[in-house]
């Protein structure tokens, strides 16, 4: 009996990368934060948003060196 295959979409890894390093960045710098940009445990507030921007701005990065990358060994 043949398991059956599980294909994860072709981002979640990308995804997954910048989740955990904005989350890093973010958890990095929180205390230097005004206090309107730190998250409080429970709470939908200003923190959640900025946390968002940098897993953002990370993936953006990850895709920019992935579109780069790509470029550079086409014409190769």
């Amino acid at each position: 009996m043949a398991r059956p295959v599980f294909k994860l979409p072709e981002n979640f890894w990308r995804s997954l990368a910048a989740v955990l390093a904005g989350n890093a960045i973010y958890f990095s710098v929180w205390r230097y934060l005004p206090p309107k940009a730190q998250h409080h445990p429970q709470h939908i507030d200003w923190g959640l948003a900025v946390d968002f921007w940098m897993c953002l701005v990370c993936y953006g990065v990850i895709e920019l060196f992935r579109r780069y990358y790509n470029r550079a060994n086409r014409h190769e």
